[in-house]
């Protein structure tokens, strides 16, 4: 297992939640962490920001760059990889971990809310990814991570909440595409997805789930860490489970990342 140090990563969505505790791990390494996020100012109702982020990121023994970058925008995003490679030397690894979720059936979801989950998580894994190639071709340790799960033609997932599993689908399915192109280029795309329901912000958005059934963001983080340490000659076009890349790696102490270690453990969807 080789490190990160020294390594650039840009993290969609890492002001907080499951992309900026994979920013706390990877800078542990002494890894360059872009930290791209909406979140520029602080939200009563959603805490953290980027430079929030960005404190705890060199605090943990990264460097960081905060930016302000949306996604959905074209020009901001094309604009950030430039910058963030022009600060740190280039970028080595894109993380894909943006996602907007609404949970409702098809005649109760406003189209509005069907618009943002398609923009930011399709339409953005497309563009970030995209946007960052001219600079992971440059890079001898080029990854794609995207948090999406394992593609699934199962109506179970799709009847409940359409919109959304179309939207996180779409991801997945921008996986079988990214990695066989990505690949001619030295560059490893994988996908990666819980196996039980992670405690973070967007859990508000799952009603009924108590968070004492959950586990931490952190096993996502070492589950990416051992997923983006390795060559990227080493696997692509996988989707890959957080535990199941754990296990792999030796790992066999999992009640670290229970919320409420004992509890029983819920699963995430689409598994």
């Amino acid at each position: 297992m080789t490190s990160l140090a020294g390594r650039t990563l840009f993290i969609t969505g890492a002001s907080r939640g499951i992309g900026k505790a994979i920013a706390l791990r990877a800078a542990r390494d002494g890894a360059n962490i872009v930290i791209a996020a909406k979140s520029a100012v602080p939200n009563p109702k959603l805490p953290g920001t980027i430079h929030d982020a960005a404190a705890e990121v060199e605090a943990a023994g990264g460097r960081a760059l905060a930016l302000k970058v949306d996604v959905r925008d074209e020009e901001n995003v094309r604009a950030a990889m430039a910058e963030a490679a022009g600060h740190f030397g280039g970028i080595d690894i894109l993380v894909n971990n943006a996602s907007a979720i609404y949970l409702a059936s098809m005649a109760e979801t406003p189209m509005k809310r069907f618009d943002l989950m398609h923009q930011v998580n399709v339409r953005g894994t497309f563009l970030c990814t995209q946007a960052a190639l001219p600079y992971l071709r440059k890079s001898d340790h080029a990854h794609v991570l995207v948090l999406s799960p394992p593609p699934s033609l199962d109506p179970k997932w799709f009847a409940p909440h359409l919109a959304y599993t179309l939207a996180k689908m779409g991801m997945s399915f921008a996986v079988l595409g990214m990695a066989p192109e990505l690949q001619h280029h030295g560059i490893a795309c994988n996908a990666l997805w819980p196996r039980t329901v992670i405690h973070t912000a967007a859990l508000a958005m799952i009603p009924g789930v108590n968070p004492d059934n959950c586990r931490t963001p952190e096993i996502m983080a070492d589950a990416a860490w051992h997923v983006l340490a390795q060559p990227p000659s080493a696997r692509t076009g996988r989707f890959l489970i957080d535990e199941d890349v754990l296990r792999e790696a030796g790992v066999t102490d999992f009640e670290q990342y229970a919320v409420r270690p004992g509890q029983p453990l819920l699963p995430d969807l689409f598994l």
